[in-house]
């Protein structure tokens, strides 16, 4: 399930993408669900652990991929527990965001309202223990914390 804290959260990991550079293992980036979030978000391609080929960039590093792509990776590979700040997600991420919450539970620190789309999903407000089912009810809730 896909709990979510709004607001600062000073436990919450802020900046994500510095983290990740200092922590991601290769086979992060060369497994399957990687390549499909990096194809999807970033527009990229996967060619091997060192290397991606981007549309705009030409061959980039793992370090030059996006923020969002790299929170995601944290999210669905990262073992430890940790919280990690997915405002710096852009919306393109919030459906990766609920399909590894659907892998294994995901607490994340949302400091804005995400878009998680027209259709329904589950997710529980740590702030209230409020488990919500749509975006209205998650817009109704988040304004009062974001």
């Amino acid at each position: 399930m896909l709990n979510i804290y709004l607001g600062d959260m000073d436990e919450a990991i802020y900046h994500p993408t510095t983290f990740f550079d200092n922590v991601y293992e290769d086979e992060w980036i060369t497994d399957p669900l990687s390549v499909a979030m990096i194809k999807d978000v970033d527009g990229s391609e996967v060619v091997g652990a060192h290397l991606i080929e981007s549309p705009v960039l030409g061959p980039i590093s793992t370090k030059e991929l996006s923020g969002g792509v790299k929170t995601l990776m944290l999210m669905a590979f990262d073992e430890s527990g940790r919280i990690f700040n997915a405002s710096v997600c852009g919306d393109n991420c919030a459906k990766w965001i609920l399909k590894i919450s659907g892998q294994k539970d995901l607490a994340i620190n949302l400091r804005h309202i995400m878009d998680f789309g027209t259709g329904g999903f589950e997710a529980r407000i740590a702030n209230t223990g409020t488990v919500v089912h749509n975006m209205a009810e998650f817009v109704e809730i988040a304004g009062e914390y974001v």
